[in-house]
């Protein structure tokens, strides 16, 4: 998998997501690096950006820590990687996250292992980016 560009998901008061070119801090380097999401278990314990299509987004509001999970790699149940956005961090994502499923998106942060699944905890909007993937 490539990546051929990372967008930069902003986040309007209006509720509004636009949309805005990587800046070079966020360009070529992190597209050259980009981790596949079925690969990420991989590199468990390292920092990085893993991206993929988001095959399904819960809203886990009833469990504890009312998390928000955006599941990649696969079709959930059998998907290899999880975004996991925490319920105090949620109200800063604008749009909802779950407006993210069936989108290509690229997470940054430190992967940990979940069981056999690879995880990222994104606990900022700048941490998620919506991406084109070839």
């Amino acid at each position: 998998m490539k990546i051929a560009s990372i967008l930069t998901l902003s986040i309007a008061t209006v509720g509004a997501a636009l949309l805005m070119p990587a800046s070079p801090a966020t360009g070529q380097s992190q597209i050259d690096n980009a981790i596949p999401a079925d690969m990420a278990v991989r590199f468990a314990g390292k920092a990085g950006t893993v991206c993929g299509t988001v095959g399904k987004a819960r809203f886990a509001e009833n469990s504890e820590g009312t998390p928000t999970f955006l599941y990649m790699g696969g079709n959930f149940p059998r998907h290899t990687f999880t975004a996991r956005i925490p319920g105090d961090a949620r109200a800063k994502f604008k749009p909802a996250p779950e407006t993210l499923e069936g989108k290509d998106v690229c997470v940054i942060g430190n992967i940990q292992r979940d069981a056999a699944r690879a995880e990222i905890v994104v606990s900022s909007p700048s941490n998620l980016k919506l991406a084109t993937i070839r």
